[in-house]
């Protein structure tokens, strides 16, 4: 037994486990803190933060495809190595140069008018922004690429893994935001720069040395790099044939020949298909997902993005004017948390009774009969949705507002920590909705329509994870090995679109009284994103959709779709 054991823990998966747990760790610090020191470095304002956000979604969705295609082109081992180096490394410096700007803001500022400073913002906007491009490099390699290896030709182990990486995700999502956040309360925000940038430069090491360990026990990751380079032979042999007519060619030996200025003309030639690559990279990646056979699926779970319906700081921030505690919130995402988990035991155990594409089926219909109960809350007692109140009056309000724009915090004007919730003054249980006059004592909110709300909300992530899980793994099973890499890029991409699209909603309809409208929207997108599965399942399994038997693990999975023997 004490073998079993200790062969457990020297084992790739178990390896690569750990290192997932190290690198989400670092990775939910970062997320949480980096938001919270561009609040405090620019007083009390959110306009750095949503500057970072923006440039963080547009960059994804313009380069995933391009990510991708980098991770499909290179050697596996190469390129989480590569990702990690550059995204600890960015980390790091981020950490050094906000460090360097809280210790001397005031003498930033006064130094070219405040240029000195402007230039740090983006240096740190930038360098941020660098270091989650390459955490999805990383998050594509290891998740869509290296689980599916190690789990080799096992779908069962296949499932339990992605399982497992989602709860280490859920766990690390509470606590590490926890962790950090503690740090900054009790000590300073320069503190937790230079605990975040230590806590990278180690784990970095870490990390290196469990990939070369996980790649040293599994000898099958070696083998991509030949599949890649023969695939792209075959490529470019297919291109050449079809684009170059026999006459065309004579005629370019012979100018070869005569005048001797080929080799210039192949360099010209050469540096405008530089130029085009990553545009005909681009375009190449969304047909290649377009045309996939799992489109519909990828598709549906991008649509869950379009949602208000989560713990973010838009939910918390609602519930924070509608009167709930910080003390309340927290428990209840701490609950969202356990429901999460629970979401994953459901996908691995449903899967084992009905198959890999009726689970999505059933946890659709779990996740969507759960959001119901948000909709209702709509229109129960409490609620302050009023379509008669203007969306944009906030907006037009702040227009108009003469107050010039804050330029940096001073020590007198600190603001309140913001903490994992997105809101301030969360954690010490004022239930004082922002804005309000303490003086006044106004009615209490009825709790009818919050409490449904969030019921709703944290059922349904039992749905959610177990969908989510769903369609990872129809992607890790149906797209071929030397398209995973671009394929799960677009499907990043898509998945920052659909949640660009629900900040720009929300932007667009901020005050508290179009907050419902905002959930039944969602409501809705979640609707369509498993009526686009529905779809792709009733394409896959034809009249056997319905019926939900005990699959032989002997017998091939459900989960692979007719015709898809070739590569797009």
């Amino acid at each position: 037994r004490l073998g079993s054991v200790v062969a457990y823990f020297t084992s790739a998966k178990f390896l690569l486990y750990l290192g997932h747990a190290l690198s989400t760790w670092g990775d939910r610090m970062w997320h949480f803190a980096v938001s919270v020191f561009l609040v405090e470095l620019y007083g009390n304002s959110l306009l750095l933060t949503a500057v970072y956000g923006l440039v963080v979604a547009g960059s994804v969705l313009l380069l995933g495809a391009i990510i991708g295609d980098w991770v499909d082109k290179n050697s596996r081992l190469k390129v989480a190595q590569t990702s990690l180096v550059v995204q600890n490394a960015s980390v790091i410096l981020c950490g050094i140069i906000l460090m360097i700007v809280f210790l001397f803001k005031t003498q930033l500022l006064t130094l070219y008018h405040g240029w000195l400073l402007t230039v740090c913002y983006i240096l740190v906007i930038t360098i941020a922004n660098i270091a989650n491009l390459a955490s999805t490099a990383t998050a594509i390699t290891i998740q869509r690429d290296w689980i599916v290896v190690v789990a080799g030709e096992d779908r069962s182990k296949l499932a339990d893994m992605n399982a497992t990486i989602r709860r280490i995700d859920q766990l690390t999502n509470i606590l590490a935001p926890m962790a950090v956040g503690q740090i900054m309360t009790y000590g300073s925000p320069m503190i937790g720069c230079g605990f975040i940038s230590g806590w990278n430069l180690v784990s970095m090491c870490v990390e290196y040395l469990l990939l070369w360990k996980v790649y040293q026990k599994t000898p099958t990751l070696a083998l991509k790099s030949a599949k890649v380079e023969e695939a792209e032979l075959k490529q470019l042999n297919v291109k050449k044939e079809c684009d170059v007519k026999p006459a065309e060619g004579v005629q370019l030996i012979v100018e070869k020949d005569v005048t001797g200025f080929e080799p210039q003309q192949e360099k010209e030639v050469s540096c405008g298909a530089r130029i085009a690559e990553p545009f005909i990279t681009f375009r190449d990646g969304w047909v290649a997902y377009y045309n996939q056979p799992v489109f519909l699926a990828g598709m549906g779970l991008a649509f869950l993005y379009m949602t208000v319906l989560g713990f973010d700081c838009i939910t918390t921030g609602y519930a924070y004017t509608q009167g709930l505690s910080g003390s309340v919130l927290s428990l209840l995402m701490g609950a969202s948390a356990v429901t999460g988990i629970m979401g994953t035991v459901a996908f691995t155990w449903l899967r084992r009774k009905c198959g890999l594409i009726r689970t999505g089926l059933i946890s659709g219909v779990a996740q969507f009969a759960c959001l119901v109960l948000c909709a209702i809350s709509v229109f129960m007692p409490g609620s302050p949705m009023d379509l008669t109140v203007s969306p944009f009056a906030d907006i037009s309000a702040r227009l108009f507002e003469s107050e010039p724009l804050p330029t940096i915090a001073s020590p007198e004007d600190k603001p309140e920590m913001v903490f994992a919730t997105g809101m301030p003054n969360l954690l010490n249980g004022s239930t004082t909705p922002a804005n309000s006059d303490p003086e006044m004592s106004p009615e209490p909110v009825p709790l009818i329509s919050v409490s449904l709300l969030f019921a709703g909300v944290i059922a349904a992530r039992v749905g959610l994870w177990s969908f989510d899980l769903t369609v990872t793994q129809l992607l890790q099973e149906n797209v071929v090995e030397s398209e995973r890499g671009i394929i799960n890029g677009v499907q990043n991409s898509m998945n920052y679109l659909l949640d660009l699209l629900h900040f720009i909603m929300v932007i667009l309809a901020p005050n508290p009284e179009a907050f419902g409208l905002l959930v039944l929207i969602s409501v809705s997108f979640v609707a369509m994103g498993h009526i686009m599965y529905f779809r792709f399942a009733q394409k896959s399994l034809g009249k056997q959709l319905f019926v939900c038997c005990t699959p032989d693990p002997k017998t091939v999975s459900d989960s692979s779709p007719p015709g898809n023997t070739s590569t797009v």
